[in-house]
């Protein structure tokens, strides 16, 4: 969120003055959003203090202006119309009603009064603002789109048809619309999948669920994966052996590039796509932004401000540990330091750092670009994983010779991380000299703000699922009380959310920190649950219950927390 027309100074005034937020949790999210050098409008909302409804309500009060949500109130087509879908999308505005007084326009940013003129010169009539939340802009802005299915509904090639005829243009077409209704739906991957039937599948990962989208005729699925072939400068003979490519796809909507990481590989039924969106608004990563605590993030920043040591981030795949890493490069990466990277594959490109992909087939894998890396002088080196008994020794070495290692590693919690790394031969008072932090991690959908609904739940049935203990813990409901009650958050489910009631993801941490204790406990060899243990006696906090505390501000659901920590 920008209010331009607004400095942290002023958010913060707006935030304490309105009698919604705990004065203590304002101060906290201002240290973080100076911490992070971010807006205190975003890290206030990840946190939980407000909603984006609750700001944007907060900002137009300030700004004597009316506020308007559009659920139920979304334009006719002719309204859509009268407001260009370049400028709709660019400059985030969006006209919901035209009356005598003029037209009515919402906007993301309600302090752009030039935007607000222009439209009012363009149109020749009076324009009304109103400040409202980026979920209902986003609701609008998909109304412009024509939609994948219209787009699809395209006669399926006969044959007689020779390459560059005019049909080419409408595959290019099709595979051009299905990444940008991808971007727009905010969806991390697209699966293209042939089926038995006489159809292919076309399905959008969105916050970590796959949805079906649409189906293709099988004559147009051949044509799409030889476009894509085509965009990823893979083979278009080849249709037995799996190729991996990347494509850079330009975004008219805000004149910006996305980069698509393209795996093929052969099924029974054909050939299946999976495309990787890496967009420019997936880097706009911080600590705060990703769901760490202000006492986690401590941690963390006393771990990475050390010259010499090893941050190691745990997970199984796709719970953000590359995220995670990438945030901390973001703080550290400094004129005055060299830093340099060895991964499998390059997620985003950093302005500023020395990124190396792994390619085995030139021999270059990680505990070789490690020795590579080992002789260009680097400060800070981050290892994309450590997978192997080689690239475990290189990394902890580089650790103990002075250098910052940021790594990545598959266990299912921090404490498991000691036990992983001595199965790799790593000798345990090794381990103990050269770790600083492990952080554990999960990814959870975070409640749609747009159809968030409170109800109140029996204390009884939430301690069914969690134990009385944390349901006393967490809720304040002792089980001398079973008929109390709880208030939690859910998201009915909107157009906006496809139904789901959930829309962005957030993470939930455990952070174990190196103390004298710790580093005692691993150089004797104890087991990952004696450490665990030693580490909540020192204060860490586990990844249920850095969970359940999201759950009581409002921000997830306590069966996405318990989906994501069983084991």
């Amino acid at each position: 969120m920008k209010y331009l027309a607004f400095t942290n100074q002023d958010i913060e005034k707006i935030l304490g003055e309105s009698g919604v937020v705990d004065e203590a949790k304002v101060a906290k999210a201002v240290a973080s959003a100076k911490l992070e050098n971010s807006s205190l409008a975003d890290v206030a909302v990840n946190q939980g203090l407000v909603t984006n409804e609750e700001l944007s309500r907060l900002v137009a009060d300030a700004l004597d202006m009316p506020f308007m949500s559009l659920a139920g109130k979304l334009p006719t087509k002719e309204t859509l119309a009268l407001i260009p879908e370049l400028v709709a999308r660019k400059k985030r505005v969006v006209p919901f009603r035209l009356d005598e007084k003029g037209l009515h326009v919402a906007m993301a940013d309600p302090t752009d009064l030039e935007t607000l003129n222009f439209i009012a010169r363009r149109e020749g009539m009076h324009a009304i603002a109103y400040a409202t939340t980026d979920q209902d802009i986003d609701t609008v802005l998909e109304l412009y789109g024509e939609g994948l299915n219209n787009l699809l509904e395209i006669k399926s090639e006969k044959s007689g048809k020779v390459a560059g005829s005019e049909d080419d243009s409408s595959i290019i077409q099709i595979v051009k619309k299905v990444i940008v209704e991808a971007y727009r739906n905010r969806a991390s991957d697209i699966h293209i999948e042939p089926r038995e039937e006489s159809d292919s599948v076309i399905r959008f990962r969105i916050d970590g669920i796959l949805h079906d989208v649409t189906l293709i005729p099988m004559e147009l699925h051949a044509q799409i994966i030889s476009r894509i072939k085509v965009m990823a400068k893979l083979r278009t003979d080849e249709h037995q052996t799996p190729q991996d490519g990347k494509i850079s796809f330009k975004l008219e909507d805000d004149n910006s590039e996305m980069d698509l990481r393209v795996s093929i590989v052969p099924v029974t039924e054909g050939e299946k796509a999976v495309l990787r969106l890496l967009a420019e608004r997936s880097r706009q990563f911080s600590l705060a932004g990703i769901g760490l605590s202000e006492n986690n993030l401590k941690k963390i920043q006393e771990a990475y401000e050390k010259p010499y040591g090893m941050v190691l981030s745990t997970g199984p795949t796709g719970c953000g540990k590359t995220t995670t890493l990438y945030a901390i490069l973001k703080l550290l990466n400094k004129r005055h330091v060299n830093i340099m990277t060895i991964e499998d594959p390059v997620e985003y490109d950093i302005d500023g750092v020395s990124q190396i992909q792994v390619n085995p087939k030139a021999k270059l894998t990680f505990a070789s670009g490690l020795r590579s890396i080992l002789r260009q002088d680097p400060n800070i080196i981050l290892v994309g994983e450590i997978r192997d008994q080689e690239t475990a020794g290189i990394a902890i070495n580089l650790a103990l010779t002075g250098h910052l290692v940021l790594s990545t590693l598959h266990t299912n919690d921090s404490a498991t991380a000691i036990p992983r790394f001595i199965d790799l031969e790593v000798e345990p008072f090794l381990i103990a000299s050269t770790v600083s932090v492990i952080i554990a991690q999960r990814l959870v959908r975070k409640i749609h703000d747009g159809c968030k609904v409170s109800e109140e739940f029996k204390a009884a049935d939430i301690a069914k699922k969690i134990g009385w203990e944390l349901t006393e813990k967490m809720f304040g409901v002792k089980k001398s009380n079973p008929d109390g009650t709880v208030r939690l958050y859910q998201g009915k489910g909107c157009e906006a959310c496809q139904g789901t009631g959930f829309q962005g993801r957030i993470g939930i941490f455990e952070v174990m920190v190196m103390d004298d204790q710790m580093r005692q406990a691993i150089s004797q060899n104890k087991d990952a649950g004696f450490l665990e243990e030693l580490a909540k006696k020192s204060g860490m906090i586990g990844l249920l219950e850095d969970g359940l505390g999201k759950v009581n501000m409002g921000i997830t659901t306590i069966d996405e927390i318990l989906g994501a920590t069983k084991l």
